[in-house]
């Protein structure tokens, strides 16, 4: 007959004092942010899938009040729908026809400056006060040729044209679902949300709402922002009679939509072929340009358009970016800050707002719900993230995000 020790501490107490408790909680957390880094390789995984409804999703969102504009004035679903779509499809269109007439009528021109400026650049190498000779240019000149002749690029040239494939299919696929949830979004919420009820149900109603507020806020302010830069820059650089000035004006407005380094970057690109195309001076004019124009957006446009629809310190907005890009390359970088957005509102939403508050506890003490204070901010963010994500692939797994982010019981 086993007896106990009394002077041994019960195992409810070791789990319920502050050590046990904190142990619990890292415990759950660190069991959480295992299940969240497989939902994320799956998802890179499926990315073609994926990133398809990602993109259709936000595209969705962004159009959502012309879809209740046409339906308000008496448009059935499927006509506002096939409207809306068929007017999407015509200005891309018409944009992507634009830029191939304008390369095509300024190709020879912008050769004959390309060339120009790399004998300018190879004649200020040689006469130049750097150590470099014509000789060790010509090797640099063979090496770049003996790379375009090997089996290394050819093999990268397949690669590029598997890529080219995977894109074509993803931009069908994109537009097939960006179809689907245009005309049938609120019933596909609708049955995310039907096996829950209750406080789960009206939660799940107010995470629908503020994604879609935020997201759709996010792609018109930002396609704001980007048209009013591409404007200015696109008008500067006609005046300045730089070549191509249409196809940099529509790759700085496509820029923008990558935060904090987009727009930058395709500024300067439009002043390197100023730099090729006319010289130094109307090179350093662009760059000026470029500079006052971000100046203008960061300080005065920006706060304003997109006050409501994109509430994330610079910091946070960097470490998403960082992470898009390295998971998912050009598409993660401009997809990775409007998810981030959406992550953080649905963390403010989850609970109601105009239910009472609770009694406050000290920073870093259990609360009656038995998450943290101090803990709560940080695992919100990243719990909503997978929890959106999820819910745009499947129910099923939305359902076990929901799960995951829900509070847990007071510790016994």
């Amino acid at each position: 007959m086993s007896t106990t020790d009394p002077t041994k501490p019960a195992l409810h107490s070791l789990l319920t004092d502050r050590l046990g408790w904190l142990g619990l909680r890292s415990a759950q957390i660190l069991l959480f942010l295992g299940l969240a880094a497989v939902l994320v390789l799956g998802l890179i995984q499926l990315k073609l899938v994926v990133i398809p409804v990602l993109i259709a999703l936000i595209v969705a969102s962004a159009a959502a009040p012309l879809m209740r504009w046409l339906k308000k004035h008496g448009l059935s679903a499927i006509v506002a729908t096939w409207l809306t779509l068929l007017a999407g499809i015509v200005i891309f269109g018409a944009i992507i026809t634009l830029i191939v007439f304008a390369v095509q009528n300024q190709a020879d021109e912008l050769v004959t400056s390309a060339q120009d400026g790399i004998d300018q650049l190879q004649e200020f190498l040689v006469s130049g006060p750097l150590p470099i000779d014509q000789t060790q240019i010509d090797q640099a000149l063979d090496g770049v040729v003996d790379f375009f002749t090997s089996s290394q690029f050819g093999t990268g040239a397949i690669a590029g044209v598997s890529v080219a494939g995977e894109l074509i299919t993803g931009a069908v696929l994109a537009v097939v679902i960006l179809f689907f949830f245009l005309k049938d979004g609120g019933t596909i919420w609708a049955f995310f949300l039907s096996p829950l009820s209750g406080e789960r149900l009206e939660r799940g109603h107010r995470i629908g709402k503020v994604s879609v507020n935020v997201l759709g806020g996010y792609v018109r302010g930002t396609a704001t922002v980007a048209a009013v830069d591409a404007a200015a820059i696109g008008i500067g650089l006609l005046v300045l009679q730089v070549p191509l000035a249409l196809p940099l004006a529509v790759l700085v407005f496509l820029g923008a939509f990558i935060p904090i380094v987009g727009a930058t970057a395709t500024g300067i690109l439009a002043a390197l072929v100023a730099l090729v195309a006319n010289g130094w001076v109307v090179a350093l004019i662009v760059l000026a340009i470029v500079v006052a124009v971000n100046q203008l957006e960061g300080n005065f446009l920006q706060p304003v358009v997109m006050a409501n629809s994109l509430k994330l310190h610079p910091l946070v907005i960097l470490v998403a970016l960082t992470a898009g890009t390295i998971l998912g390359g050009i598409t993660g970088a401009v997809l990775s800050v409007p998810i981030a957005a959406v992550a953080w509102a649905i963390a403010k939403a989850w609970n109601d707002p105009n239910a009472p508050k609770k009694p406050s506890h000290p920073v870093g003490s259990p609360t009656p719900g038995g998450t943290s204070t101090a803990i709560a901010p940080v695992v919100a963010p990243a719990v909503a993230a997978v929890a959106a994500v999820a819910a745009a692939i499947a129910a099923g797994t939305a359902k076990s995000a929901a799960r995951k982010v829900r509070t847990p019981g007071k510790p016994r």
